[in-house]
Parts: C-alpha cells; structure tokens; sequence
C-alpha cells in the first residue's frame, strides 16, 4: 500500500478532507517555538475523525503524550533521548536525511522509515534520482521520496522502487 506524507503548518479542514486514508498529516510549524496543545488536539480529532494518521513533529514528548499516532523526526535533530520514552505498540517514528551521515543518525533513533530528500526539487540538497538511488540503497529501513513531487513526477517513482512520498504542494 502507498503511504503519502503531508506536512502541513496550519490547521485548514478543506485541505485535510481532501486527503484519502492513505495519508499521513504531519504538523510541522517552526515559524513558532510554542507547541499549542489545544490546536494540535484539534488536527488530531479532526484527523481520527477522517480516519487519518496524525504525527507531530520534532517533538516526541509531546506525540506521545497527547496520544497521536506518531511522530517526524527532522534532519537537523540529532538527538537520541526519545529512546528512554516508553511507546505505545502503534506508534511510528519517521524522520529526514539529506546524505549518508544523517541516514545513519535516523538508524541509531530508531526510525522505520527515512525520509530521503531532495529527490526533484532543486534546492542546496537536490540529489536527483541516481543519488537517490544510491543513498536509499545503503539503508535497510524503508525510504520515502521527499522534495518537489507532483502529480506529472509521481510515475518516475516507481523507477526507484520508492512509491511512498512525502511533500507539501503535491497535496495542496
């Protein structure tokens, strides 16, 4: 079964109704330090509601406390202290790489699936499908494709064996 990924910064119903059950919602809104409890109970209500996985990310802590399904580790957190956590049985942790190292590190924090980007959008961590051929390769944990998906590029990703994917303007 495909899983798709959606990172939203902000709570908008129409955009979340829009998505079958094979999404998966991530917020992620760094624009603001305060992790708002009461907004993130309502995407997640929303999103049960809908039949939908809900993750928060970059913060653990606060995914399992507030009962979501799972959480998004980002590639710039290096950090290992989640591993003390207790976690429920259905609770997935996923998180981001842009090269071998950062791959390595989502192993140790004990991801199930590594996001790998930027597979199509060039930015300063654009790797193309060959690169991204070769760094999925050298992982034995699933790897969602991540970076400038759309609809017209969607197909390219059976070449690479990846049909899970992860983005923003794909679901918008």
């Amino acid at each position: 079964m495909i899983s798709k990924y959606y990172f939203i910064n902000k709570f908008d119903t129409n955009n979340i109704n829009k998505q079958d059950k094979q999404t998966v919602i991530i917020y992620r809104n760094y624009s603001s330090n305060i992790k708002n409890e009461d907004l993130i109970l309502k995407i997640r209500n929303h999103c049960k509601k809908r039949g939908i996985k809900f993750y928060l990310s970059n913060n653990i802590k606060l995914a399992l406390k507030l009962d979501l399904d799972g959480a998004y580790i980002p590639s710039f957190n290096k950090n290992i202290n989640h591993l003390a956590y207790t976690c429920k049985k259905k609770f997935d942790l996923v998180g981001s790489a842009h090269n071998l190292e950062e791959i390595r590190i989502k192993e140790k924090q004990g991801v199930t699936k590594i996001f790998v980007s930027s597979l199509f959008k060039k930015n300063r961590n654009f790797l193309g499908i060959n690169k991204f051929k070769i760094l999925s390769n050298l992982t034995k944990i699933s790897v969602v494709a991540l970076g400038g998906i759309s609809k017209n590029n969607q197909r390219k990703l059976s070449l690479l064996n990846c049909l899970d994917f992860a983005g923003i303007s794909y679901f918008e």
